[in-house]
């Protein structure tokens, strides 16, 4: 079979860092005063120090962005954030592929959970870097976090057949624009994880960066319920259950070894794992029995852009292949169902 590799991997988020006006923001959307001192509590332990948006932070100490796109009393029906999401969605493409060298590009595999249009994202692609009309084109939706890893599985495939393409894979996620009046502590803490970000790779049988050897799917037991994505009047409705960390802890023992599909736990030398949030990777450490330098880079993309689903597995990827640092590796990541998708690399000299 023809080896497929990561050959590049570029990323860009925007330009409004929306952490700490996010956190002092949040307590006016809660209940009672012992809400707000459980969500400063977990705030201050996220390990999250930026998260990026197109929204503006406001100046005003009652006012979230200086668009004026969420107000307390009149937060945005869908079609008002589908449409922030079209005028913003290729500016940020754009800042990761202009990174790339786009020639010969002849697949097309995009990802995203958090907006739609039609003529989408890639038709703009096309006309914008005069790429083939002609081109393969796939759109992965709705997935979530997992999404990346489906993507490159696809590209694989597609490289596999066709030895001569080259594959382009977009990650690009707008989460913020999914924020919500609720008096829920348990969703408040959630959409404090959540960024804009996007990740752009180039795929190929060119033998230069990431080896992509093998994936494998697995389905939590009795999880179904714990993360869940659903289209609402208010935006999209995220359901992140604070089980989520227990039930990865629980069963990743069971399913570690299927993902190492016959390497020893002591030869992966890259441990590349979705920064879900902190508890997700105390999880992973307890579950996979890491150390803590094991996910080093998890933690830092965490602190510094939080949890933007399918680009964030990109950007913990592009940090081991800057490293440098020959050797196997396992790439992991968490959504809906609960599922985790893996991949099984190898880094190159």
């Amino acid at each position: 079979m023809t080896p497929v590799f990561i050959n590049r991997i570029a990323t860009a988020v925007p330009d409004h860092d929306i952490h700490s006006k996010f956190i002092d923001y949040c307590p006016r959307l809660l209940p009672d005063k012992r809400s707000v001192k459980v969500f400063q509590r977990m705030a201050e332990r996220a390990q999250i120090a930026h998260r990026y948006s197109f929204l503006k932070p406001h100046s005003d100490n009652d006012k979230l962005d200086e668009e004026g796109f969420y107000h307390n009393q009149a937060f945005p029906d869908t079609h008002a954030r589908m449409q922030f999401y079209e005028r913003f969605a290729f500016t940020l493409a754009k800042r990761a592929l202009d990174q790339l060298d786009l020639s010969g590009v002849t697949h097309l595999v995009a990802t995203t959970c958090t907006g739609f249009y039609a003529p989408g994202l890639d038709h703009q692609l096309i006309h914008h870097y005069g790429l083939a009309t002609h081109i393969e084109r796939t759109n992965v939706g709705f997935m979530g976090c997992y999404a990346a890893i489906n993507a490159l599985k696809m590209a694989r495939h597609i490289v596999r057949s066709e030895p001569h393409a080259t594959v382009l894979v977009l990650n690009l996620e707008l989460c913020t624009l999914h924020l919500k009046p609720t008096e829920t502590l348990e969703e408040i803490l959630s959409f404090a994880l959540f960024a804009d970000g996007c990740a752009a790779s180039i795929v190929s049988a060119q033998p230069t960066g990431l080896e992509m050897h093998h994936f494998n799917a697995d389905v939590l037991p009795e999880t179904d319920a714990l993360i869940t994505w659903r289209i609402g009047n208010q935006g999209f409705d995220m359901q992140l259950s604070g089980k989520v960390p227990g039930a990865i802890a629980q069963h990743l023992p069971g399913v570690l070894k299927t993902l190492l599909s016959g390497y020893r736990h002591a030869d992966i030398a890259h441990w590349a794992i979705h920064p879900g949030g902190r508890t997700v990777l105390d999880a992973v450490k307890a579950g996979a029995e890491l150390e803590e330098q094991q996910l080093m880079e998890s933690r830092e993309v965490l602190c510094q852009f939080g949890n933007m689903s399918s680009a964030t597995i990109m950007f913990v990827l592009q940090k081991m292949m800057n490293s440098q640092k020959p050797g196997p590796g396992l790439a992991m990541a968490f959504g809906p169902g609960v599922t985790v998708e893996s991949m099984l690399f190898e880094l190159k000299e």
